[in-house]
């Protein structure tokens, strides 16, 4: 069984960064590993809460969406310009709606966050999302004030100041010019769409190797250690080791369905680790090490049946019955913070068979699969 431990992240000051709801810092190479061979969840991809892409975009594609603007537009977005005061068009918006990113489309904040502060700028008291909106110092005219930036494209916005109403008490004071207003009822352009993500759930042993494949594959955004399927709330890993909790070590997967199907991902797992052992996965025994696939709604719930039915046929499992329990998932509870990304953070090896996993599943996988076995 893996032992209890306790790791120093070497991502400590991006965390802290993140924690004061600053701009996402940049994700940290982990040691003994270089940028090739990075996987999805390593790069700066990033997905926000409320499930937008804001991956920041290249230089040249911004430049690419800054050419429509128009000549004020361009000049407050790109050069951090000030329209006069009382003189935006969104000043006096009251219609109900949400306010985008005029130059890459991405939802910055909502009507019902919008209030009069009399300074002449279109006033909210809370971002749309608090991963949408960068906050920087801005020391320009002998003043030191934080402006606000959109995450994905970095345009200028304005600045956020600490003289807002409750609750948040704060008052990001908006140009005009650097916003577009999609009115409620209206049809969301596509850039300003969430994106349509799925979420599935497995259990096939100890999660630090599974949570290592799956990272690998195309279209995965996020995998994330945890526990399920037991009978106690908030459950601690020394609590799930005694196998008395009936949680069982998982991992939840959230993926893009558009570059990866959920067929591909219950195929690979049923490889990727032996689920014709019972309550077990190599040197790792118990009923929390059990394989399970954990069903959101009855799409998942058929797709994952079939699959194993079918995989039940392999040459590979011949003459072996497979025990891979399928039942609709329970709440997941997410395992310390010293399990997630464990393999990346330290170069360990796990017993989950990577290679016959990509084959079975047809999936090219992404960076270098050697710190695995």
């Amino acid at each position: 069984m893996h032992p209890i431990i306790s790791i120093t992240l070497f991502t400590t000051a991006a965390a802290a960064v993140v924690g004061l709801g600053l701009a996402a810092a940049p994700t940290l190479t982990p040691p003994g590993r270089d940028a090739s061979t990075m996987t999805i969840s390593e790069t700066d991809r990033r997905i926000s809460a409320s499930g937008h892409d804001v991956t920041p975009l290249s230089r040249d594609e911004v430049e690419r969406l800054a050419s429509k603007l128009t000549p004020e537009q361009y000049r407050i977005t790109q050069k951090a310009g000030t329209e006069p005061a009382f003189c935006g068009t969104l000043l006096d918006n009251k219609k109900e709606g949400m306010y985008v990113c005029v130059v890459c489309g991405l939802p910055l904040f909502k009507s019902e966050h919008k209030f009069t502060s009399g300074t002449g700028w279109p006033s909210f008291f809370t971002p749309f999302d608090a991963d949408h909106v960068t906050e920087k110092t801005d020391e320009s005219f002998g003043m030191v004030r934080v402006e606000i930036e959109c995450a994905r494209c970095g345009s200028h916005l304005g600045h956020v100041f600490p003289d807002g109403p409750p609750p948040t008490g704060q008052r990001y004071c908006l140009n005009s010019e650097a916003l577009a207003f999609v009115e409620k009822g209206e049809e969301v352009p596509v850039e300003s769409r969430p994106l349509a993500l799925e979420t599935a759930y497995f259990a096939g042993g100890c999660f630090w190797g599974v949570e290592y494949g799956f990272q690998q594959i195309p279209g995965v955004i996020s995998v994330e250690s945890g526990y399920q399927q037991g009978r106690i709330d908030n459950p601690t890993y020394r609590q799930i080791c005694t196998g008395d909790t009936g949680h069982a070590e998982s991992v939840k997967v959230v993926f893009d369905p558009k570059k990866v199907s959920y067929e591909k991902l219950v195929r690979f797992f049923l490889f990727l680790h032996d689920p014709t052992q019972l309550n077990r996965q190599g040197p790792d025994f118990g009923t929390q090490y059990r394989s399970g696939i954990y069903t959101v709604g009855p799409e998942q719930l058929a797709v994952a049946s079939s699959v194993k039915a079918e995989v039940a046929t392999a040459a590979r499992f011949s003459g072996r019955k497979i025990v891979t329990e399928i039942e609709p998932t329970k709440t997941f509870w997410p395992a310390e913070d010293y399990h997630q990304d464990y393999i990346i953070k330290t170069g360990r090896s796990c017993h989950v068979d990577l290679p016959a996993a990509f084959k079975a599943a047809d999936i090219q996988p992404l960076g270098n699969l050697s710190k695995s076995k």
